[in-house]
């Protein structure tokens, strides 16, 4: 009976071991370096397994910027930022890593995703270099590779992500300080919401009206240009990120000029919760089970892993190196992968953190100024 719970032992542990040996991949890219990095994480040591240079112009730099897996993870998404005048899509195989097929967007085209629903493709037209005007979000058919259409939005569109039922597309305007909300089957914005008077809207329903002295309020000194009435607005919120909570009834925003998060209802289109950050917070994931959110401090070098539940930052982890950019989050809510770029001619990194321990466990190093960055899949080790 003894030798039979010893065996019997040894078997779960071997299934225990099982569960936990696999490998996670995430693809990476390198703007000031042309490439892509695939990296590979065990379990404990993080590598890069590939470098994939990508462009056509070897005596100049491209700027691979966005990049995105498709939902069968058959293929990779790149958009090269630069361009005259305009950014390129290039489609990729993941069995060969080569490229498959291309077409020109908008000006620096950025941060994309696919569709469950439609199986079209996203992406934002960011026009870093261009005049300080509305942009678009091109939609593009990933099968034949042809932009179907550019809906304009709001000035310097970024964090371009969709609903988790694939019918909503959304993303932020950085200096009009904009969430737009696109149906992804119309193609038509459907709303858009102020996020600086949200903001200010939330702060004034949290208020005690009753101890507020009305009457010496100087109104005069109020800066209603800043506040969007006249003129040209410039948006204090400056806004680098949306993403939509797995539950879809929420999405949050990186206040990137505000150091917080906004969480925006979106039954009520207004912000619920605001979270306050480290400097510069520029990306937001959440994990695919609502617990967890994760800021990169783009500012700070640091990372914030927040329980959702609750509100609170659990842990504020510093970076490898300087100017934390993306995270990917691996599908079965233990890791957050966080690109670094890096300053001058460092290397950029990608830091995994450990979403239960709350700590680092690993960084693979790759080409300089990491950004986009996109997970692709689990495999068990055999």
């Amino acid at each position: 009976m003894k030798s039979k719970g010893i065996v019997t032992l040894l078997f779960t542990l071997a299934a225990i071991l099982q569960l936990q040996a696999q490998d996670y991949y995430v693809y990476v890219a390198a703007e000031s370096e042309d490439e892509v990095a695939l990296v590979k994480f065990d379990g404990q040591t993080a590598e890069t397994v590939k470098r994939i240079p990508v462009g056509i112009w070897p005596a100049e730099n491209e700027g691979p910027h966005g990049i995105t897996v498709s939902p069968d993870g058959k293929y990779w998404y790149l958009s090269l930022a630069h361009g005259n005048p305009y950014g390129t899509l290039y489609k990729f195989s993941t069995e060969t890593n080569e490229v498959v097929g291309e077409t020109k967007l908008g000006i620096f085209p950025a941060s994309m995703q696919i569709s469950p629903a439609t199986g079209l493709l996203y992406c934002v037209n960011f026009n870093l270099h261009g005049d300080m005007v509305p942009s678009s979000v091109s939609v593009v058919d990933p099968v034949t590779m042809t932009e179907l259409k550019k809906i304009t939005t709001g000035t310097m569109p970024h964090g371009s992500r969709i609903s988790p039922d694939g019918m909503k597309h959304y993303s932020v305007a950085m200096m009009s300080g904009e969430l737009f909300e696109i149906n992804t089957v119309s193609l038509e914005v459907s709303r858009v919401l102020d996020l600086d008077k949200a903001a200010e809207d939330y702060d004034m329903k949290s208020m005690d009206h009753s101890k507020m002295d009305h009457a010496n309020m100087d109104h005069s000194k109020m800066d209603h240009a800043a506040m969007g009435h006249e003129g040209m607005k410039h948006s204090k919120i400056k806004p680098t990120w949306v993403i939509p909570a797995p539950s879809g009834d929420k999405v949050y925003v990186a206040a990137n000029g505000n150091e917080e998060v906004l969480e925006v209802d979106l039954k009520t289109w207004s912000v619920s919760k605001r979270f306050p950050t480290g400097k510069g917070p520029y990306n937001v994931e959440i994990s695919p089970n609502g617990k967890y959110m994760v800021v990169t401090y783009k500012s700070d070098a640091m990372t914030g892993i927040w329980d959702l539940e609750t509100g609170k930052e659990l842990a504020r982890l510093p970076n490898t190196q300087k100017v934390s950019h993306g995270i990917a989050m691996s599908p079965d809510n233990r890791y957050a992968f966080v690109s670094v770029e890096g300053i001058g001619d460092d290397p950029g990194a990608v830091d995994v953190f450990d979403l239960k321990e709350l700590k680092l466990v690993s960084t693979a190093h790759l080409g300089k100024q990491a950004g986009g960055i996109a997970f692709w899949k689990i495999e068990n080790q055999m």
